[in-house]
């Protein structure tokens, strides 16, 4: 499962757009994470958020009015949507959203869907197939050394995978910060590629020749949607002649 997650992370912030929707998506996830405690010391999840936040280079005034409007109790409502399906060459796919109007969010990820040779499916169509876990990416040659440096910590650790001098870390999600602590405190110079909450699937599907071209438009049609915060899915892209 590990080399198709590290390539499954886009590229980001290409366009004034897209830089203006990334930070949309991260002030609606730490004013929610937020909400439950406004201190970075004593909110994990919301000083993990930030510093991830910071890492894609959303400006401190976008964390700072999130995190102000949290703290007045007021502002807007968001609810969670998650949707499951196909994607182009019978890849499988989650979008995560967070929405303040559920039919409009409803429209726009069909859509997504309809338009680009995917097919929307129920609740739990999909979400089977992958697992829900923390997963740290980061440079390193000596997978060994970081599984047993989190075992003798007694993390709990479900995989340590290397390529080509990447090291995945997969992890269930409830060990999220004692996998980081440990790591950050044993390499104080880390610097994760990743380091979150992910779907990652079990299983790969290799698409190749259009359905890349599909699939990567299908992509693009979400990343559109305002609402959508994360899209996980199994693609294996194989764009070779």
């Amino acid at each position: 499962m590990g080399r198709a997650y590290q390539n499954k992370k886009e590229s980001m912030a290409k366009t004034a757009g897209q830089k203006t929707r990334i930070y949309s998506r991260y002030g609606k996830e730490i004013y929610i994470c937020a909400k439950g405690g406004v201190d970075p010391d004593g909110n994990l999840a919301l000083r993990s958020l930030i510093a991830r936040a910071k890492k894609d280079q959303v400006p401190a005034h976008v964390i700072e009015r999130a995190i102000e409007k949290a703290r007045g109790g007021g502002g807007e409502d968001y609810d969670t949507a998650r949707y499951e399906g196909f994607g182009p060459g019978g890849t499988m796919v989650i979008v995560d959203c967070l929405t303040d109007n559920g039919n409009r969010t409803f429209t726009q990820v069909r859509q997504a869907f309809v338009k680009n040779d995917a097919k929307l499916g129920s609740p739990g169509t999909v979400g089977h197939m992958f697992e829900h876990q923390a997963v740290f990416v980061f440079d390193g040659e000596d997978d060994e050394a970081i599984l047993e440096l989190l075992m003798m910590a007694d993390v709990d650790v479900a995989d340590v995978e290397l390529e080509d001098g990447i090291i995945s870390v997969y992890a269930p999600v409830s060990e999220f910060n004692n996998a980081r602590t440990v790591l950050t405190e044993a390499f104080p110079e880390i610097d994760f590629k990743v380091e979150n909450l992910a779907f990652v699937p079990q299983t790969m599907t290799e698409i190749t020749g259009e359905d890349v071209e599909s699939f990567e438009k299908f992509l693009a049609a979400l990343d559109d949607c305002d609402d959508v915060q994360n899209v996980y899915h199994n693609a294996d892209i194989n764009d070779e002649e």
